[in-house]
């Protein structure tokens, strides 16, 4: 099994290199927890050290950014603690958001990674945000020689192609209150994390909608 380069010189998108480092472990925990989690299996601990040799650690302040539109893409990275969003600008000023992630969810614009060409998105944290970041190239590495990850990455993309077909499929049927306690009943936890405005944005809702089925739904 190749060894990815040993460094203590984890990256940082803050300015200061927080002095304690002690949390690193409980970070790594949580992706080791979530990949026994999702395959069914425990990994081993040599196998999880390979994996573990991947990542670095980046925190984002709230407000700061992982990608900038018109940029390449250069990580997938999964949220040990935070949350985050993905959207796009369009000509007129307006966001549109296309994706959410808090812990224990993976984010990326996953076609400028793969393809390495400039994205149509900007990902910036919510709240401030502790990743565990990845290149394209060692995730090719940790799918050829881990199984654990490679299985991982199977089911997520399983699950990333039925969540895209059912949000594909709600913004064509669904009216705005039935998305919106769509949104309730698949991810309740992003009501309580994100504010209003942007759940509007990324049900396809202008802000008076929103508030309109949010106090339709809470009379009810």
């Amino acid at each position: 099994m190749p060894d990815f380069e040993e460094s203590t010189n984890f990256g940082y998108l803050t300015d200061q290199i927080p002095a304690e480092l002690a949390g690193l472990t409980n970070m790594f925990d949580k992706l080791r927890k979530y990949i026994d989690r999702v395959t069914s299996a425990v990994i081993p601990d040599e196998e999880f050290v390979f994996i573990e040799k991947a990542f670095e650690v980046k925190r984002l302040r709230k407000r700061q950014f992982l990608l900038h539109q018109e940029t390449v893409c250069r990580y997938m990275a999964f949220v040990a603690s935070g949350a985050l969003r993905q959207y796009s600008i369009d000509s007129n000023g307006f966001e549109h958001i296309t994706n959410f992630a808090i812990e224990d969810w993976w984010i990326s614009d996953r076609g400028s990674l793969i393809s390495q060409t400039p994205s149509r998105y900007n990902i910036d944290a919510v709240e401030d945000s502790v990743l565990l970041v990845t290149t394209l190239d060692k995730l090719n590495v940790l799918k050829e020689q881990s199984l654990s990850f490679l299985k991982m990455a199977h089911i997520l993309d399983q699950n990333h192609s039925v969540a895209s077909q059912k949000r594909i499929e709600a913004s064509i049927t669904m009216t705005a209150e039935e998305k919106y306690r769509y949104l309730m009943t698949a991810n309740p936890e992003f009501i309580q994390r994100f504010p209003q405005n942007m759940l509007a944005s990324y049900l396809g809702l202008t802000p008076e909608t929103m508030s309109r089925v949010r106090k339709q739904v809470l009379a009810k």
